[in-house]
């Protein structure tokens, strides 16, 4: 199976692959809000959205398609604008959508399953950021030349979920725990809130000053 790179290969990309998972993105943050909020049911499902999204960057990249956007000073400004327009609404939404409902009331307005999917997988779809990662990261462990590189940048993109999505189902399971704490300490559950718009509007105007490379 000429598409398994090596075991030294592996390791190394699964170290750093851990490492950005671990590291705050607004994937992770809208995970954490909506299992502070919804439960983990949601929060699980926002996962899920935004794998799914990790799965559509890791087809761009092995067939070159993302290498065309990004080579498109066009496409590339729409892309980073819608993505950063749509980090400013969920912004908003968690300013007047967030703890000041109650969880019932959030599940029966904003918790449905698709709907976290699909906020899961746009968050990570419309972050153009997203595409620079993938196309400058993964590479770095294939070989210029390899007859095999269209399957190994596959293998490698599933092969990151498979290690990073246990690192978000974690950190939800984690924040589902608090969530019963912090519903009875609104203020802190409010300030959160806050801070997952502050996040969120940090990330949007980072995504907007991206420049394509």
């Amino acid at each position: 199976m000429d598409f398994i790179p090596s075991l030294s290969t592996l390791l190394a990309f699964s170290v750093a692959t851990l490492l950005l998972a671990m590291t705050p993105g607004p994937d992770l943050t809208l995970s954490i809000s909506r299992a502070l909020v919804q439960g983990k049911r949601a929060a699980l499902f926002v996962v899920l959205g935004t794998t799914l999204g990790v799965i559509v960057h890791t087809c761009l990249v092995a067939f070159g398609i993302s290498a065309l956007i990004t080579a498109s000073p066009v496409a590339f400004t729409i892309l980073k604008t819608g993505g950063a327009a749509y980090l400013l609404w969920l912004a908003i939404q968690a300013i007047r959508f967030g703890s000041s409902l109650s969880v019932k009331k959030m599940d029966e307005a904003k918790g449905t399953p698709l709907a976290n999917i699909s906020t899961g997988f746009w968050v990570n779809l419309l972050n153009p950021k997203v595409i620079i990662f993938f196309m400058t990261f993964l590479p770095q462990f294939v070989t210029t030349g390899d007859p095999a590189v269209t399957h190994k940048l596959l293998f490698l993109g599933f092969f990151f979920i498979i290690v990073g999505v246990p690192v978000n189902i974690i950190v939800v399971l984690a924040a589902d725990k608090l969530s019963s704490w912090l519903q009875n300490n609104r203020r802190v559950l409010r300030g959160l809130d806050y801070t997952f718009a502050g996040v969120f509007s940090i990330f949007a105007a980072k995504i907007f000053f991206t420049q394509a490379r």
